[in-house]
């Protein structure tokens, strides 16, 4: 539009009272004001507003009156406005006309500091409460005025904008106040509504201008786009009162922890219909497969928002965000609600240790190393090609601690897998000589990460009392499960990656050579209550080319099929909480392709339905029989009966619970041993609960007809031993009946 179209149009730029100078109106049209507050709203009973863009632009007052405001030049438009005062937006509104549309609304510059002195001064000392609500953007209302209140941590930063769709992504219009003491951005923006995506756009030191997602946004576009979005405060209405009350004992050291670890966008093909909810999907299926299946909890894999699908969550950015693949927010919630009405915990794998370097994350966030380390050294992870969080940084540390919690309470979430602990608590872990820095005694332990980790579980452990804590560490890094106030990390629970590598490597040898790594399936004994374990066989393991856990075992298709439910059923009796990765229990044969669902066809042939039945049944006798769970944690639930038949490649052991007592017995060997003599600890009958070549899992058959009664003849430093037939390739649960 020319200028004779807008005569109130002034360019003498700072030659009357109230007007800009040319060089603080040049700032403001180019987006380089550093402080708008100072020159925007209201001032010394004058009103400017920045608006490029508008046809125009009115002060309206309490009362409806109407003020026209002049346009100085280049979108600024000015006027006097007496009954506009400052920090008060309430004070008065703006009646914008755009081309082809009008706008009234409040004036961010109207509007007074957000963030009082004492937030600030709790967000410097590191304070996860404070960050976890005050920073990010949340709708609110203030001075009575419904809107956005931003926030930001950007201290490097020289000047910070929000921008969006409720300013046409335009970096000039809502620029941000430095609040010094904490180094954070504020401002609020009246009118912001649900579903309005938005970003940060930073401009460094140098003057380089980068736009970033909100490291706080409770919301994400699905990638690849990479906007914030505003998310609805409506609180979920949950109804999982009774699940919450009760989960505390569901999760201590005598409860039966059986764990279905889940890639929720592989696990069922969507249902029908185009754009619908795969969390609303699985929350039809899956709780109730997982009851079903006898499982206790269902573990998914994270969740949080991340840009690279093939990372299959482990490269978050959004960690305070669901993915939104799979549906929005409320519709993960739903799905918890539902896994908890049908008794059913859920678990989340949790990513504390690196972050992808996308440019809209948080690398560099504000033209420095903010979050991650400077020194490549330090900073920069060699296997997964990402950056290393610095947890020495109290903002860092309260940020991670935060996003914690926020899943924990606002998602009734019922723990947290954290992924990668041993990445974070050695500074040379996958360096080479000179390619790490050590700490301040010249060790290789990462004291940041070591402080980090216990004050995120003391917090949780606080917050959450009734929530677990479950460490993936692969070292033998003492007291991971120790209480921090004894000098441990304070973890509840530890994968046991020792237990599974044995393991796995015993069972893919052929029978013939077993006896030669005999201690490979016995060896876990050995340390198996220096921390309280679950024992996983999770994703990692059936995928990258290590081949389904299937396809581990030696011999033709039969074989196979019989080593696996042998190896599950001796995983179910052995001390230590279960974890199963999907598929798992359907025995199948191709690695998992988290761009496919599970090949759920093959429950058509009896082989892979038996396992899938095996697997439901030893579930239901890991809940019902104290013996198997209620003492994991202390060396008198378990005793070795045969701990050295390694020609046999048998081993057997007594569970109990102090006053119940089970046998589990395990042939590796594709050999039926009949009259197999095996020292007990208590005389008379000794009941066949389970065994997995029983011809109801795609056995032979082979077995002890139901049970089998002791002999007073000694055996295993015993007084009596029971007289049994054991299996090829199986393993018998015998429970005490007296």
């Amino acid at each position: 539009m020319n200028q004779d179209a807008r005569p109130d149009v002034h360019p003498d730029a700072g030659a009357a009272p109230g007007r800009l100078d040319a060089a603080a109106l040049a700032a403001l049209a180019g987006g380089t004001h550093a402080d708008p507050f100072s020159v925007l709203g209201p001032h010394e009973g004058w009103l400017r507003v920045y608006a490029p863009g508008a046809l125009g632009v009115d002060a309206v007052d309490r009362d409806g009156a109407r003020t026209p405001l002049r346009e100085q030049a280049q979108g600024l438009y000015i006027g006097q406005a007496p009954h506009a005062r400052a920090g008060d937006g309430a004070s008065y509104r703006l009646a914008i006309r755009w081309p082809g549309a009008q706008q009234l609304t409040a004036d961010p510059y109207a509007f007074g500091p957000q963030l009082g002195e004492d937030t600030l001064r709790a967000l410097t000392d590191g304070s996860w409460r404070d960050a976890g609500e005050a920073l990010g953007a949340r709708l609110t209302e203030v001075d009575g005025v419904p809107g956005l209140r931003c926030a930001v941590w950007a201290p490097n930063a020289r000047r910070v904008a929000v921008v969006g769709d409720f300013n046409s992504w335009d970096a000039r219009r809502h620029a941000m106040r430095l609040r010094h003491r904490a180094g954070v951005w504020e401002i609020f923006l009246p009118g912001v509504q649900p579903g309005d995506r938005y970003k940060f756009a930073i401009t460094d030191a140098v003057g380089h201008q980068r736009l970033k997602a909100d490291p706080y946004a409770r919301r994400s576009e699905a990638p690849p786009a990479t906007a914030s979005v505003v998310d609805d405060p409506a609180p979920y209405p949950w109804k999982d009162d009774a699940w919450m009350q009760e989960r505390r004992a569901r999760h201590a050291p005598a409860a039966a922890l059986s764990i279905y670890e889940v890639h929720a966008g592989s696990w069922a093909a969507p249902g029908a219909g185009a754009g619908a909810c795969l969390w609303d999907q699985l929350a039809d299926k899956l709780p109730a497969y997982a009851r079903a299946m006898g499982f206790s909890h269902v573990e998914l894999m994270p969740i949080m928002e991340h840009p690279f699908g093939g990372s299959w969550g482990y490269q978050p950015l959004g960690m305070f965000a669901p993915t939104a693949r799979y549906g929005p927010p409320a519709a993960f919630a739903r799905f918890v609600d539902r896994c908890h009405d049908a008794g059913i915990g859920v678990i989340l794998d949790w990513v504390p240790a690196h972050f992808p370097d996308d440019p809209h994350g948080l690398a560099r966030f504000d033209g420095t190393a903010l979050y991650e380390y400077e020194d490549p050294r330090e900073g920069y992870h060699p296997d997964w090609h990402t950056l290393v969080y610095n947890l020495g940084r109290t903002e860092v540390k309260a940020f991670m601690i935060a996003s914690a919690l926020h899943w924990l309470r606002h998602y009734h979430v019922d723990g947290l897998r954290v992924d990668a602990v041993a990445s974070m608590l050695y500074r040379d872990y996958s360096r080479q000589p000179g390619q790490w820095i050590p700490n301040r005694y010249g060790g290789r332990e990462n004291l940041e990460a070591v402080q980090f980790l216990r004050e995120l579980n003391s917090a949780v452990r606080e917050e959450c009392p009734d929530a677990i804590m479950v460490a993936e560490e692969s070292t033998a890094w003492p007291g991971v499960t120790a209480p921090v106030a004894e000098g441990g990390l304070g973890f509840h629970y530890k994968w046991n990656m020792g237990w599974m590598h044995d393991t796995l490597r015993y069972l893919a040898q052929d029978p013939v050579h077993r006896k030669h790594h005999h201690h490979d399936i016995t060896f876990g004994m050995v340390y198996a209550y220096s921390e309280r374990f679950i024992l996983p066989l999770s994703h990692d393991e059936v995928v990258h080319g290590k081949g389904s856990l299937l396809s581990k075992m030696p011999g033709d298709a039969a074989a196979r099929l019989a080593n696996l439910r042998a190896y599950l059923g001796f995983m179910w009796a052995h001390p230590g909480k279960k974890l199963l990765f999907m598929g798992g229990e359907l025995a199948q044969p191709a690695e998992w392709n988290h761009d496919a669902t599970l090949d759920w066809s093959l429950l058509d042939q009896p082989g892979h339905r038996g396992m899938q039945r095996l697997v439901a049944d030893l579930n239901g006798l890991y809940q019902a029989l104290p013996a198997l769970h209620a003492l994991d944690a202390d060396p008198a639930g378990f005793a070795w009966t045969i701990l050295d038949d390694r020609d046999n490649s048998v081993v057997a052991f007594v569970r109990s619970d102090g006053r119940s007592h089970l046998l589990a017995v395990s042939n590796f060997t594709p050999v039926v041993r009949h009259g197999y003599r095996i020292g007990v600890p208590q005389a008379g009958r000794w009941a066949e609960k389970l065994n997995t070549d029983a011809l109801d899992y795609g056995g032979g058959g082979q077995g002890n007809r139901g049970g089998s009664s002791t002999a007073d003849t000694p055996a295993h430093g015993q007084p009596q031993a029971l007289s049994l037939t054991l299996p090829p390739l199986a393993t018998l649960f015998l429970l005490h009946e007296g």
